[in-house]
């Protein structure tokens, strides 16, 4: 295994590079300012509901993880057939994703509606904290199918090099959700006031306007034309062999992503209602510093999966060093930023003292946590996805998180009732663990595989 980076010198690929990252680091930007605008408003009423809410969309994040594992699997065979030129497959591989997140939508819609205080009773034991949230996941039932189907539509879209579209709809979303919510959290313009409630149907509002639009943009566009048609052909047994092969593997990987992070928020839950405040606001914020760092890991993905289905094996892993080197600068910068700025968005919410100690503590944390983030984020996310890597991303899974992670943090948080920043040190060792791992998987070369043109 070789230890020297290689590094592309061809301005070319910057501007490729930019041309994704910058489209999709402007939607995460804000999609995490419509979370920390919630946050905030919530923050207003005490922190009970915004506890509640915090705790209730733990859940609705399983399902979003399962919508990002259906596009990371979906989106490495789309970009793969999109670098060789098959559009028709292509088309084939959107139908199967929308296959998929519509049965997952329907069966996590029917468990929130049917069974919303056992789902609080999974992250938290406070009574008052699971009566605030059982209203917010009934309103949310709703939300699944509409949110799961458009999300993953535009989400594609950038295989085939349409990365705007999510943007555009991000932008929708911030103004419609932020509206919704002043209106129906607070009781303004003579709306009833409903409180945390009222988050939830801003939230559903939000997403019934981008199901709309994103479908409109979808099939107005030129470069890559789409007709309600083509998202209900049915996916030939090649595209099908292919996805099971190579797409399945990240969606499971996704999956024990999204219950190892649902057994973290077990853990932070039962250290109290102030780490849980502290979590919600260090993650709003570790989300919103590290947005470069998400679009560098979706532009190497889509990049890094084009060139390999052109069969440019030897440019791909020139290209994976060097998406590697920019996850490095990044997370330090990101790390940094968090470090001296992080605490400041304290000004924003309405805390108890304990709470902000905690939380201030916990931010340190979060600074240290987030260099190794950025790497693995990269590399699992990006490039050894985008390489079709996504067996080995699937072992890595589960090996550091479920055997590392969650054993160590269960014994610190709910044994030894160490501090809530130190247990979150421990819930977060898998990271740099998957780090070193995915950057020696990364130099061996033994990451590339060509899946459009492997019988």
């Amino acid at each position: 295994m070789k230890f020297k980076i290689q590094i592309v010198k061809d301005k070319s690929f910057y501007i490729k590079v930019l041309a994704i990252m910058l489209p999709v680091a402007a939607q995460q930007a804000i999609n995490m300012g419509v979370n920390m605008m919630d946050t905030i408003m919530l923050g207003q009423l005490g922190e009970v509901q915004f506890s509640a809410s915090s705790l209730a969309n733990s859940f609705y994040n399983i399902f979003h993880i399962f919508c990002m594992g259906t596009i990371g699997g979906c989106s490495v065979v789309a970009a793969h057939y999109y670098g060789a030129k098959e559009n028709r497959k292509v088309m084939e591989v959107f139908a199967l994703a929308l296959r998929i997140i519509s049965c997952l939508a329907i069966a996590f819609a029917l468990v929130t509606w049917f069974f919303p205080a056992a789902i609080m009773r999974l992250f938290t034991t406070e009574q008052e904290v699971i009566d605030a949230g059982i209203g917010y996941l009934k309103i949310t039932a709703f939300i699944y199918l509409i949110h799961g189907t458009g999300f993953v539509t535009a989400q594609l879209m950038r295989s085939v090099n349409q990365p705007r579209i999510g943007l555009y709809v991000s932008l929708l979303s911030f103004f419609v959700n932020v509206g919704a919510n002043w209106i129906f959290i607070f009781g303004h313009l003579g709306a009833p006031r409903m409180e945390i409630n009222g988050a939830a149907l801003g939230t559903l509002i939000a997403r019934i306007s981008e199901f709309i639009v994103t479908y409109i943009l979808v099939l107005r566009q030129k470069k890559f034309p789409f007709s309600w048609k083509d998202f209900c052909i049915r996916p030939s047994k090649e595209v099908t062999g292919k996805y099971i092969s190579v797409g399945m593997p990240a969606l499971i990987s996704d999956a024990l992503l999204g219950f190892g992070n649902t057994a973290l928020s077990m853990i932070i839950g039962r250290l109290g209602v102030a780490a849980v405040s502290a979590n919600s606001i260090c993650q709003v914020v570790d989300r919103f510093f590290t947005v470069i760092v998400s679009g560098i890991a979706n532009a190497s993905s889509i990049i890094v999966g084009h060139t390999i289905g052109r069969g440019e094996k030897e440019n791909a892993q020139v290209e994976g060093e060097t998406f590697y080197f920019l996850a490095m600068v990044f997370g330090l910068i990101s790390s940094v930023i968090i470090y001296f700025l992080g605490p400041l968005t304290l000004a924003f919410y309405k805390l108890e003292p304990e709470t902000i100690v905690v939380t201030k503590q916990m931010m340190n944390a979060f600074a240290g946590i987030v260099f190794f983030q950025a790497i693995q984020t990269v590399m699992t996310k990006g490039v050894l996805r985008g390489g079709g890597d996504t067996k080995f991303l699937m072992v890595a899974d589960i090996l550091f998180l479920w055997i590392v992670s969650i054993p160590l943090g269960y014994v610190a948080g709910i044994i030894l009732h160490w501090p809530a920043w130190l247990v979150q040190l421990c819930l977060r060792a898998d990271y740099a663990i998957k780090a070193f791992w995915c950057i020696g998987r990364l130099m061996s070369g033994k990451w590339i595989h060509d899946v459009a043109h492997k019988k």
